[in-house]
């Protein structure tokens, strides 16, 4: 039996619109700290996970509990968990960048069963119960019908982490350019999710993401009518990391004949 009502559900939805307040607030972030060269950690990072780890925990304590920020505890994922991604867009945060989101899914039997990704700047909440549909703000949600490369706007990430897979990443962005409308680079992943699942973007690539980014947008994308599985079109899974391809479910096999 799910732990999930749709009172916690409720519930769950307005905690991550409260924390998610404080990354509109021009004057919040006070400390930056490096966790690499292109991975920082601010304090708002670390109030907006605190603050909302302590209100999960109060509403479902049986339920485990994986964020992005600080110590890891060990997950059973046999066990209900949540995955929270406290600051999607960290380094857009520390620029004013106004793009960052926070991202907060639950998982049951080793799938996502509800997902909720806050854009506090343009206050959208977007919203997902597997088998109930895909909202924003209260509204229903679908992908766009587009079915050829040539009608899509596309998203992108240039891996910022994993330099390593620079070349790979240009070198896809440059083939996908070439068959679309044009591409998008945000920064934010959860975000790019949000706006396929909306039918804003028709798809999004990106070659290297922690389940922390994806997994609320992931439930979203297909509770819309998409699809998402890795680059290659292998099943994705929420114990590891790696690559995400998302799309309005028409372009999917178009999609990944452009990877390289």
């Amino acid at each position: 039996m799910s732990l999930l009502t749709e009172a916690l559900a409720g519930q769950v939805v307005e905690a991550v619109r409260q924390a998610g307040a404080l990354l509109a607030d021009p004057h919040a972030v006070r400390s930056i700290r490096a966790k690499s060269e292109t991975d920082f950690v601010t304090n708002v990072d670390l109030a907006v996970q605190e603050t909302l780890r302590d209100r999960l925990r109060a509403l479902a304590p049986e339920a485990q509990f994986l964020g992005e920020e600080g110590a890891r505890e060990a997950i059973d994922p046999s066990r209900p968990f949540w995955i929270l991604d406290p600051v999607d867009g960290t380094t857009n945060l520390i620029h004013r960048f106004v793009h960052s989101a926070v991202s907060l899914a639950l998982a049951e039997g080793g799938q996502i069963v509800f997902g909720v990704v806050y854009h506090p700047y343009r206050k959208e909440c977007f919203t997902a119960r597997r088998g109930g549909g895909a909202f924003c703000n209260g509204h229903p949600i679908q992908v766009s019908t587009a079915a050829r490369l040539a009608d899509s706007l596309l998203a992108v990430g240039t891996v910022p982490g994993r330099r390593e897979l620079a070349d790979a990443a240009f070198a896809q962005m440059r083939a996908l350019y070439d068959q679309c409308q044009d591409v998008r680079r945000t920064g934010c992943a959860s975000l790019d999710l949000c706006w396929v699942a909306c039918g804003r973007l028709e798809g999004y690539v990106e070659l290297f993401l922690q389940p922390w980014d994806y997994a609320a947008g992931w439930l979203l994308v297909e509770e819309a009518g998409g699809r998402v599985t890795a680059p290659d079109g292998a099943p994705l899974s929420l114990t590891c990391v790696g690559g995400v391809l998302a799309s309005n479910g028409r372009l999917h096999p178009a999609l990944i004949t452009q990877q390289t």
